[in-house]
């Protein structure tokens, strides 16, 4: 099912990087700034999310990913529509909660 141009998206990063030596430290560290500086906010340790209007600007921030990429391991992102991301369940031990509601305030680029 394709996603319309138009509507709300969620943009989640997950990634996997090496942390074995200080300088994949800091690669970890200077992606993870990266995805906090461009409005991404920590879901899980190394599961980043971000809410975007729509396709348009998903796609900017999918290729602002990609240009501070890290020289190792592994980063994937999925796209989710408004809606699938909020039929999400968040359990924390028993208790479940809802997921994180899409931001009120109007982007400005």
């Amino acid at each position: 099912m394709a996603i319309s141009p138009y509507q709300a998206v969620w943009l989640i990063a997950l990634f996997d990087l090496p942390t074995d030596s200080k300088e994949a430290r800091r690669a970890y560290t200077e992606f993870r700034n990266k995805l906090l500086d461009n409005g991404f906010s920590m879901m899980q340790y190394s599961v980043y999310g971000r809410y975007c209007e729509n396709e348009e600007k998903a796609q900017v921030h999918r290729r602002r990913i990609k240009s501070f990429l890290p020289d190792d391991g592994e980063v994937r992102i999925m796209t989710l529509t408004d809606i699938q991301y909020a039929k999400m369940k968040v359990f924390h031990g028993k208790m479940r909660k809802a997921p994180e509601s899409a931001p009120s305030q109007v982007e400005m680029f």
